[in-house]
């Protein structure tokens, strides 16, 4: 693949902290501290937040007060509030709330799938057709995870090919971009361009996301490989928060502050106020009484370019 020339002016960073980064802490955390969190990552500038999950309680403790948390979260008009809904009942509340805005998720291996939504892929697929289905009846806006998409830790390699398939039914239900997750934090620049060879041969770039997790600290030089292919949307959580309960050594996703210097440092606009963001991850850092993975501190590193 050709790669772009230059890198681009602005990216979309998605901060998934206050979903995907709480759902894998042992504790369960109160309400309010979860939405003072996202009042924080709001003031950042950050305007895509994954907030919560509408998921069974009994599969996700953590995410039990996803209901009373959307219903009082601020409305801000330039916010994206993202929930991720795992199946028809979870996207009747979610209505029920007045979601904005959901994701829908599968796997691009067969055993994960079965571990993490107890769902072999193709009834994981067809469980996304249900919800995507009602969500487009409704006019809510959805995008789509697929994760495990470099390396499973049950079944080891996954082919790019298999990534392109799943990535193609997605889009076949109406999502508007596809995040490709590296569930376990395997991947290398080479496995990323590998994938986005295939995967950017069938997608334009603007609809494709990468979500990449920081377990052997390959994250940013896996970002660094994406927007040098044209990816111009990341995901990320702020201090490192989060993994993945059903993945076995998946110890933390990438940190936004991480990305966000890095970026800022090469030009690229993210509209995140880096210094407002270390307050956000020292908040909930207080809150979870624990340092988190960030390697940025306050300070002179934290103003702007």
């Amino acid at each position: 693949m050709k790669e772009k020339t230059g890198y681009p002016g602005q990216v979309k960073v998605v901060e998934v902290g206050p979903r995907d980064g709480l759902q894998n802490v042992e504790e369960i955390i109160p309400t309010e501290s979860k939405i003072a969190y996202i009042e924080k990552l709001v003031k950042t500038g950050c305007r895509y937040i994954e907030v919560t999950s509408f998921v069974h309680p009994k599969w996700i403790p953590q995410l039990a007060d996803s209901k009373a948390l959307y219903s009082q979260l601020p409305r801000e008009e330039a916010v994206h509030y993202i929930a991720l809904v795992p199946n028809v009942k979870g996207m009747e509340t979610a209505i029920e709330v007045g979601v904005q805005e959901i994701a829908i998720f599968t796997s691009a291996s067969e055993t994960f799938s079965q571990k993490n939504t107890n769902a072999s892929v193709t009834e994981s697929l067809h469980r996304c057709r249900e919800v995507a289905e009602i969500a487009q009846k409704h006019k809510i806006p959805f995008r789509g995870y697929i994760s495990t998409a470099f390396g499973c830790p049950f079944e080891g390699q996954v082919s790019p090919n298999r990534v392109v398939e799943i990535a193609d039914e997605l889009f076949d239900m109406g999502v508007y971009e596809v995040s490709i997750g590296d569930t376990i934090g395997i991947a290398v620049p080479s496995d990323v361009e590998r994938l986005l060879n295939k995967t950017l041969g069938r997608f334009s770039p603007d609809r494709i996301a990468l979500h990449m997790h920081d377990t052997r600290h390959t994250a940013l030089a896996n970002i660094l490989r994406g927007l040098d292919l044209g990816i111009t949307t990341f995901d990320a959580s702020s201090g490192g928060l989060g993994g993945c309960p059903y993945a076995p050594g998946a110890s933390g996703n990438l940190a936004t502050e991480n990305l966000v210097y890095m970026l800022n440092k090469m030009g690229i606009t993210t509209n995140i106020d880096l210094k407002k963001l270390g307050e956000a991850t020292r908040f909930i850092e207080k809150v979870l009484s624990r340092p988190l993975l960030s390697h940025i501190e306050c300070g002179a590193e934290m103003t702007q370019p």
